[in-house]
Parts: structure tokens; sequence; C-alpha cells
């Protein structure tokens, strides 16, 4: 359990009329966050308003809420624009953050391919994707970061290349929960910040950041696309320009007491757009990486019986859903303050 408190007291009031001595009140903020499971609880609130909103605040979906049935590859019309902006990004970053590191793909004629296996369809053939990866954390990686800062879009594409989990603690600008504890945690207001739950590890940069996961939970190596310097800043700064800076202002909301989960990856445009309100909404979410070549698509394909993704998971509603569009209207009417 990562916690602590922040003691804000004035300075005594000084009056030239008086010598009495005013003492002053001290507020005492709680910031409560957790990676133990995904059942870990973060809220940010006074300790008077704890006492008092404790147990009244509840989440429920929208009236008449349905969970839309997927549709692969479907755009709806009215987010073509959105989803476009947000495809640029694997043109900028050649594709870094789509493939789990070892990606292999082979082709399996259908009638020899195992029944009840996730796989491509092409023409007559399966599309057997798999993957090499290292160690495996026990627990999600903790990474404070927002959607449109260069340097979490490279911690996030390594993230997705190494196919491991983490929880986000969204810190857009003004975010009033995260972003303090970031700089109570670390000392500094500065992104990405990681804390690894299982080593007892904590960093800035994402350079450092990128290393220590590659050689903690990958093979070593980092990708060529990774690792290029300023030209790799400059690249993922210029991924994030046709979405114009979404993913990175505050809009209040209400913070729920279980982090949501989401299957998604970086290479993505569709994660992307669910990302960007997650952050603004400063959702913590536990993301389930799940690049091309990852294991976990087979889990999520046994799990609902069909692979697609972003699919949201929400533990305070039991809310479980598909559609980046439906996804975005249903965490707006349920977190976003009306």
């Amino acid at each position: 359990m990562a916690g602590g408190a922040l003691n804000f007291a004035p300075p005594p009031i000084f009056s030239p009329f008086s010598r009495r001595t005013i003492t002053p009140k001290t507020v005492r903020f709680a910031i409560r966050a957790s990676s133990q499971s995904p059942d870990a609880s973060a809220s940010v609130k006074s300790k008077e308003e704890e006492e008092k909103q404790q147990g009244s605040l509840t989440f429920a979906p929208p009236p008449n809420f349905k969970a839309p049935e997927p549709k692969r590859f479907g755009v709806r019309p009215d987010k073509a624009l959105d989803i476009l902006g947000a495809s640029l990004a694997l043109f900028f970053r050649f594709g870094t953050g789509v493939f789990a590191s070892g990606y292999s793909v082979s082709l399996v004629p259908k009638d020899e391919f195992p029944p009840g296996q996730y796989a491509l369809d092409v023409s007559d053939y399966k599309v057997k994707e798999t993957s090499k990866l290292g160690p495996r954390p026990e627990k999600p990686i903790e990474i404070y970061e927002f959607e449109s800062c260069p340097f979490c879009r490279k911690v996030r594409e390594m993230v997705a290349v190494l196919d491991i989990d983490v929880l986000f603690y969204p810190c857009p600008r003004n975010g009033p929960n995260f972003r303090p504890k970031a700089l109570q945690m670390g000392g500094k207001q500065q992104f990405p910040y990681m804390v690894d739950p299982n080593t007892g590890v904590s960093m800035y940069e994402s350079d450092d950041i990128i290393k220590y996961l590659a050689e903690k939970y990958g093979d070593g190596s980092v990708p060529i696309t990774l690792s290029l310097g300023l030209l790799t800043t400059i690249t993922a700064g210029l991924a994030l320009v046709g979405r114009s800076g979404k993913g990175s202002i505050y809009s209040p909301a209400k913070l729920p007491p279980k982090p949501l989960e989401i299957w998604a990856y970086e290479g993505s445009p569709f994660c992307k757009y669910v990302r960007e309100v997650l952050v603004e909404l400063e959702l913590p979410h536990i993301q389930r990486s799940c690049a091309r070549g990852s294991a976990k698509r087979q889990i999520l394909y046994e799990k609902v019986g069909h692979f697609q993704v972003p699919y949201l998971q929400d533990p305070n509603t039991g809310v479980e859903m598909f559609e980046s569009a439906e996804i975005v209207e249903y965490l707006k009417a349920t977190y976003a303050n009306q």
C-alpha cells in the first residue's frame, strides 16, 4: 500500500493590535493508492469529506444502458476523424507498440488449427501469432503519466512490447489527485514516474524506465525505435499531433473506489481514443497489455468468446463492454461531473 499524508498549516497571523497567539488548524489530506490487486482502491479526499461521503457515493451504469455488440474494425461515422487522427501515431512511430517482443507469425490450414484458439482468418488459413517474453511481474507496474506526453508515450510503447500489465495513475494538468501524489512520492512533478511494487524500485526519466523494464522483464534489449535519443522523442511528439493535445487537461470527475480495467495496447488508435478520456477524467486503470502476439489475446478470447480491443471492465458498476466510441460515452456518463 502506497500512501501518505500532506499537512498544510498556514503561518500564524500577527496583528499589530493584539499579542494573542492564534493556533492554526491543520488540514490533512489522505492519499490512498494500492496495486495489490485489480481490486486496489485509489482515492484522494480530505478527512472530513471522507467521513461524510464514505458509503454515500455510488456508481451505476447510465439509465437504460446496454453494452453494444462488438463490431470488428468498425468505425462509427461520427468518430472517423478521431480514429484517423489517432492512427497517425502508427506512421510516425513505425508501428512501435503494435507487436509484442519476439513476435512471429505463421499460416496454418484451418483444418489443422486447434479449435477454440484465437487467430485471424485469411482465406483457408489461420494466422498464428506468437511472442517470446521475459519474466512476468507478479503485481502490475505502477506508472504516473498522461496521454499527450511524448516521454510517457515512449514508456507505454515499451510496456506494449514487453506485454506487461500496468496500473496507470493518470496525471492530467490541474488533476487534483495523482499529480500531487507523484510529487509527494518522488519529490518532483515530472512524468512519467514509475513504481515497481515487485522490487521497490521507483524512478523518473523515460529512457531509464525503458532500460529498467527491458532488463527486468525482457531480454535486456530495447527496440531500435526506442533507442534513438532525441529522434525517438521527436517522433513520439509528432505521433500526438493528430489528436491536438487530447488527454492532457483534467475534466472534473468523480474518483471511483476501484481502478477500472482495460484490455488494450499502445499501437491501437481505438485504444488511444479511450485512454485519452480515462486520463482526462483522472480514472486509475489497470491495462491488460495485449499487443499482437500476446498470449493474453487467447485469455480474452476464452473469457468472452471474442477478441477485440479496447475491452473495458468496470468493477465499480459491473459493466463490461467493447467499442471505443460507446466506452467513451459510458465513462463520461458515469464519472464526469454533470
